[in-house]
């Protein structure tokens, strides 16, 4: 019996019945044409998340005026009627399995790259819109009332195709954000001034569009309603917005952050299930309106609960949709256990797609436009499959060769599966990350042909009585300690204060909650090591990182980047750049910057200095087998310290290698 009755009923809007109140919020995905026309591979991704349960899912921004309007290399555009035939094949797939569909309309302004459309980016004025961006062209008031016509024409063409809403994008930085935002609009003509004049823009086009789409067509418009930035507007002053262009808005999608808060629109890890749900709440018992809201939302409780409050009239799901196409199926059907939840890291979203212009991929699911098709398919011949480590690589090619028939074998010298990430989840600021191996373990559980050997070491003897066919060594990482005076006698000792970041874990019960007054020093600007920063940072210690490089996160995804530049500057870290560790005591670092040696004594001292690959019986394996038919892959950690994302990449991958050797 469903339990999640007010997540699972449907709601009116206009003349739009949807059948539930998930809704997926439009994220960006580079799976376009470069011609800006939606490719079958993104109407493929569309269509999982309709087939996963969605009510509504709204299509990813596209460009009303082009190319001054664009945003990113393969955005969706809907200025021409050439783009008309293909998004309707999208509706129309959508459409087969009773799920709605919108679309979000939007022009970039001072988002857009000077790079990418050949003329300088436009604006509510001269501000840039983010920290170290270039200088945009103010708009002229004609050119004002030409974009609003073309948001209009898209509108209708988005009618005409077979979407059943539109959404008009007002937040996170584009045109009509720039135009809300003090931080942006420094106009002194109708358009810029009062909140009323701010606004001004929005509503005409808004107005525009209900022109344009009738009276009955759902109008959507997203907004950021707190900036979260020092001058920009708070939620008090977005109420005050929207009083002049909510009248012929439908549903209102509230979201927060610019870019420079990116960590608030796209949410940091930290931040707990449903967090923006007073946002919300404060706009839909203003207005009276339907609302959306969104943030980290995960957990069926919880989405369930934002609506039983009246906080909202419907839960968006961005990420976690595409972590897990069928989280509102598995909601709706009792399987809540099987969801696979997104952890918010931020690295194959919008790491891939805002960092480094790459098409979205998702570190938990090695599957964002197929989804689960491999197990449609079984072997054809039996096939023994022996995986050496349990740790998030291993369990997914484990889990994937027994969910398509192959007896395999798990082997894993701890006593626990799951590896580093039930580690690093052990910090309060990353217990999301927990999600994961908590979902593979499960997984594992379920399927009888997967047996898991735990405290077991893998050898070549072992090996042979479990026949195999295949060899996956999965054996991960362990930490790197260079030839560093005085490192090794003094890290993880009991008689010093020295710790790496499996030695810090392990005693992560024994920190005060208030370090005020203790100093900590942390040698390494790494991920690992602005882990350990955040830890003490947030209790209150004075802490100093050091790092050889000329910044700390270099390797970051942009999400992440701007958040940890934030701890950093909240918590005034000490943060001592182009710096070399040169000699570990048992209560000090020596350290050389520029040509001074310094030395910084602490009360807790961290050496993560990063990951090195551990595969201590992979060349005694290789060399057993050498003459018999019996493929060895070595992956995930085991080839090289890397990212979830790719270990369990390569997990997956074990399906190709099954087809190659004709078991499949």
């Amino acid at each position: 019996m469903n339990k999640y009755k007010k997540l699972f009923s449907p709601i009116t809007v206009k003349n739009v019945t949807i059948p539930n109140r998930v809704v997926m919020t439009p994220m960006g995905t580079n799976f376009g044409e470069q011609n800006g026309e939606m490719s079958f591979l993104h109407i493929d991704y569309y269509e999982q998340r309709a087939m996963g349960g969605a009510g509504l899912l709204i299509v990813e921004n596209a460009c009303v005026d082009y190319p001054g309007g664009s945003n990113g290399t393969t955005q969706l555009r809907i200025d021409h009627d050439n783009y008309m035939p293909r998004l309707y094949k999208l509706c129309e797939e959508v459409h087969k399995h009773g799920t709605k569909i919108a679309i979000q309309l939007n022009h970039a302004g001072a988002s857009a790259l000077e790079e990418r459309i050949g003329m300088q980016p436009v604006s509510a004025g001269n501000l840039p819109n983010k920290k170290g961006g270039k200088t945009p062209r103010p708009l002229k008031t004609e050119e004002i009332y030409e974009i609003v016509k073309k948001y209009g024409k898209a509108a209708k063409r988005a009618q005409i195709i077979g979407f059943d809403a539109v959404e008009i994008h007002a937040g996170h930085s584009y045109l009509i954000s720039q135009f809300l935002s003090p931080l942006t609009n420094n106009r002194e003509d109708e358009f810029g001034g009062s909140a009323q004049n701010r606004a001004r823009f929005a509503k005409l086009v808004i107005e525009e569009v209900r022109k344009q789409v009738g009276p009955m067509f759902p109008i959507l418009v997203r907004i950021s309603a707190d900036e979260f930035l020092k001058g920009g507007n708070t939620l008090e002053d977005t109420l005050e917005l929207l009083t002049y262009f909510q009248e012929e808005v439908d549903i209102l999608d509230v979201s927060a952050g610019l870019v420079d808060s990116i960590h608030y629109q796209i949410d940091a890890n930290y931040l707990k299930d449903g967090w923006k749900s007073y946002l919300a709440k404060a706009i839909r018992e203003k207005f009276n309106k339907p609302v959306i809201t969104c943030g980290n939302i995960r957990d069926p409780k919880v989405a369930e609960e934002i609506l039983e409050s009246e906080d909202a009239d419907f839960v968006g799901l961005g990420r976690q949709l595409i972590a897990d196409p069928n989280w509102p199926n598995k909601a709706k059907y009792g399987k809540e256990d099987e969801i696979r939840k997104c952890i918010s890291c931020n690295i194959g979203c919008s790491g891939h797609r805002i960092g480094l212009n790459r098409p979205i991929r998702c570190t938990v699911n090695p599957s964002v436009n197929i989804g689960d098709g491999y197990k449609e398919k079984n072997i054809k011949k039996p096939c023994n499959v022996v995986v050496i480590g349990g740790g998030s690589a291993g369990l997914e090619a484990a889990c994937t060769a027994a969910e398509v028939g192959c007896t395999t074998f798990l082997i894993e010298k701890e006593k626990e599966l799951g590896g580093l990430s039930v580690a690093i989840s052990k910090i309060p600021e990353k217990k999301r990350l927990h999600d994961f191996p908590a979902y593979l373990i499960h997984r594992a559980e379920k399927l009888r042909n997967l047996i898991a050997l735990t405290e077991t070491q893998a050898n070549v003897k072992l090996l042979r009585m479990l026949k195999p066919d295949i060899i996956i060594n999965a054996s991960g990482s362990t930490p790197l300690l260079p030839p560093i005076k005085g490192l090794k006698e003094n890290i993880d000792k009991d008689e010093t204060k020295v710790k790496g970041i499996l030695g810090m874990i392990s005693h992560i019960d024994s920190y005060p909650e208030d370090c005020t007054g203790k100093k900590v020093v942390v040698v390494g600007g790494g991920a690992v090591g602005l882990d350990v920063v955040e830890f003490f940072a947030n209790r209150n210690a004075e802490v100093s990182i050091v790092e050889m490089q000329p910044v700390v996160g270099k390797d970051l995804d942009v999400v992440t980047k701007i958040g940890t530049y934030d701890m950093l500057e909240k918590h005034h870290v000490n943060v001592l750049t182009e710096t070399a560790l040169q000699e570990v005591g048992d209560t000090y670092f020596m350290v050389k910057r520029a040509e001074n040696i310094e030395r910084l004594d602490f009360d807790y001292g961290f050496v993560c200095l990063g990951m090195r690959s551990y595969a201590p019986h992979l060349s005694e394996i290789e060399e057993a087998f050498a003459q018999e038919d019996v493929e060895i892959i070595n992956i995930g950690d085991s080839v090289r310290a890397r990212r979830i994302i790719d270990g369990v990449s390569e997990g997956r991958n074990i399906i190709n290698i099954l087809k190659r050797k004709e078991f499949m």
